[in-house]
């Protein structure tokens, strides 16, 4: 089983990679259990793909292992495609907890009736390897923005994104992965890693 470094300090994002990966062969390490603490590289990314690129890219090159980049969100159709690639710092930045953010979202959508408050979680991922082999991958799923948080599984948004009666947030973590957005991600960049490196 290869070692892969996971280029997050987000820990809900890590558990839902490891889940997937790991029982795909791949062993998922925070970098810090290794002796490495990676910095916060700059997302200057306009895609979630650049964005996920430049986590995989710094996070190799500081630990010297395969990484996995990551880069997801939220994106609203009523607010034309926001948060988007900003997800993670929308409404005051990645210090504000998603208990601030949800309302704030859910005024933003204030009038918005339910036929159109459809919405999709996106997520990029990408795997830099040290002798230069970029890996990606990207998954999507579709839902509505609901008028009330619900469940408390999960993290971000997941409260109040909708698919049929329940949001994200009532998900078991196995049903979650099954259809979830960070799931089809790394269950494509997964095969992709084994056909391109045989591992």
């Amino acid at each position: 089983m290869s070692i892969y470094i996971i280029g997050t300090h987000n820990d809900g994002k890590l558990a839902e990679i490891a889940r997937v990966l790991e029982p795909l062969g791949v062993a998922c390490e925070k970098a810090e259990s290794l002796g490495v603490y990676l910095s916060e590289p700059e997302e200057t990314g306009t895609t979630f793909a650049e964005n996920a690129r430049i986590k995989a890219l710094a996070a190799m090159r500081e630990s010297g292992y395969p990484a996995v980049g990551d880069d997801s969100g939220l994106v609203v159709d009523a607010l034309d495609g926001r948060p988007g690639v900003y997800t993670a710092r929308y409404g005051g930045g990645h210090d504000v907890p998603f208990s601030e953010k949800i309302p704030l979202l859910l005024a933003e959508m204030e009038g918005v009736p339910p036929e159109k408050r459809t919405a999709r979680f996106v997520c990029a991922v990408c795997v830099a390897y040290p002798d230069g082999t970029l890996i990606s991958a990207q998954g999507t799923v579709e839902g509505q923005i609901g008028f009330v948080p619900a469940g408390d599984n999960g993290f971000g948004f997941d409260p109040i994104f909708y698919i049929g009666a329940r949001s994200f947030a009532e998900y078991s973590d196995a049903e979650k992965d099954a259809v979830s957005h960070r799931g089809r991600a790394l269950r494509s960049l997964a095969e992709k890693i084994r056909q391109e490196r045989k591992e």
